[in-house]
């Protein structure tokens, strides 16, 4: 009865609107141990505090909390886990399904399923920070498929990075003007890749190498640039925010601070101070 009264639980669990991501879950678990179970999507983890063991496949494994190492179970094969540390652990996972890693990835990732590499790891806590952010599904999407192709890279035993990138200014220009011509509604990175004819993680990468920005970032600058020029007309900032496709007003707030250093309300009222 005690260690039942010592045990703390807490959880947080959440579907975004991003291709590929089944789950989000988030725990925090003190004493808590799961039995051996299965999931039918790939669980890609890290642990921010404390420490987790886990067998899969008959053999014990560990997840260090560190700045380093990524956990990534394949579907279908039983696991458990339990704290490795007094005071438990914190977890966040991605359940991802078969269109980010495929089945025949499965057998590599049992063999070795803690991926050491920085990276990595700060690349999946960046996408979590956009998964849990309303109207950043292009940041997410963007992220997203960066992490599947270094995941594919360490499961196929090449390692390191992408190498050079292969540079396709023609590539970029496409995707830069289908950008443009979306400000407001957005455009998801699937079906940009689907209407130029590249698949997303190149896109992506011929980019960010043809402009130094990623597509998620160009986008939001285009958002806030319109944004400026709609609060200095003297519209209010709630209605900038809908006609600049912004989530909402904190949406807009968050992005227009970042770029421009104020927010938008003070923007708009400099803007009427320096024209008297």
């Amino acid at each position: 009865m005690g260690s039942e009264r010592n045990d703390r639980r807490s959880v947080s669990a959440w579907r975004p609107r991003v291709p590929g991501v089944v789950e989000v879950f988030h725990a925090h678990y003190t004493e808590y141990a799961y039995p051996m179970h299965v999931h039918d999507a790939w669980t890609l983890l890290i642990v921010d505090d404390g420490a987790v063991r886990y067998d899969l496949d008959r053999h014990e494994h560990g997840t260090p909390h560190d700045t380093d190492t990524v956990s990534l179970l394949p579907p279908h094969v039983p696991h458990n886990g339990s704290p490795a540390t007094p005071d438990g652990f914190r977890k966040r996972v991605l359940y991802l399904d078969a269109s980010r890693l495929g089945d025949d990835l499965i057998g590599p990732a049992v063999d070795g399923p803690d991926l050491r590499d920085p990276v990595l790891r700060r690349r999946v806590g960046q996408l979590h920070a956009a998964l849990a952010l309303p109207g950043e599904e292009l940041e997410a999407e963007s992220r997203l498929t960066l992490i599947g192709g270094r995941l594919h890279r360490h499961l196929r035993h090449r390692g390191g990075d992408a190498g050079a990138v292969r540079r396709d200014p023609v590539l970029a220009r496409r995707l830069r003007e289908l950008l443009d011509e979306r400000v407001v509604p957005g455009i998801g990175l699937e079906e940009a890749a689907g209407l130029v004819s590249a698949h997303p993680a190149h896109l992506v990468r011929a980019f960010s190498a043809a402009y130094g920005i990623a597509p998620h970032q160009y986008l939001m600058s285009r958002r806030v640039d319109r944004a400026r020029r709609l609060l200095l007309a003297g519209r209010g900032v709630a209605d900038v925010a809908g006609a600049t496709g912004f989530y909402d007003q904190a949406h807009l707030t968050r992005h227009f601070k970042r770029l421009v250093g104020v927010t938008p309300g003070r923007y708009r009222g400099s803007g009427r101070t320096g024209g008297r």
